[in-house]
């Protein structure tokens, strides 16, 4: 059995990343990587980054929770072996964050940004315990640099990211990083 059975890592990312996407087919292998290295895969639920990465999980016969909303219409993907079902989005999200020992982001619009705010957040304040948070793509370091020009975000806030250019480098950094993580 991997050491790592019954961890958790969520990915985030967007709805609308279509599967010829390089998003959706790094989200997809990622999905896969993790599963065989014995993580559970926890998503949004939905299309997109969603639906790759846990499609990816379950080609490689891993476990899939899906943290859906009992507001939306749409029906969650059929790659899940499990849904919990929410009523709010904050219940949404802290079903997404607090069972994880690891985070990854990939290309998303605002709900991606939101998720990976709160994470953060929770980082920095250290309501939530270390554990990693990779983001995937060339598009996160333009994103970071830019709120490190406009807000208030230092270079020890920043320390807590991790940058991944694909699946590959982001499996490996969740699998290190994660090691010591208790939930």
């Amino acid at each position: 059995m991997p050491q790592n059975e019954g961890k958790i890592v969520t990915i985030f990312g967007g709805s609308k990343c279509g599967h010829d996407s390089t998003e959706y087919k790094e989200a997809l292998k990622l999905g896969g990587l993790l599963a065989k290295a014995g993580f559970t895969i926890c998503t949004g639920g939905y299309l997109g980054i969603m639906e790759a990465a846990s499609r990816g999980a379950r080609e490689a016969g891993g476990r899939v929770f899906g943290i859906v909303m009992n507001q939306f219409k749409a029906e969650p993907n059929r790659f899940l072996t499990d849904k919990v079902a929410t009523d709010h989005f904050y219940d949404r999200l802290q079903n997404l964050i607090t069972r994880s020992v690891g985070f990854v982001a990939f290309k998303g619009g605002m709900g991606t940004v939101t998720e990976v705010s709160l994470v953060w957040n929770k980082l920095q304040t250290r309501v939530l315990g270390r554990r990693p948070i990779v983001l995937v793509g060339d598009c996160w370091k333009g994103v970071v640099q830019a709120w490190q020009d406009n807000l208030v975000v230092s270079a020890d806030d920043v320390s807590l990211l991790l940058f991944a250019n694909d699946a590959e480098e982001a499996c490996q950094l969740i699998v290190e990083h994660s090691q010591a993580v208790a939930v």
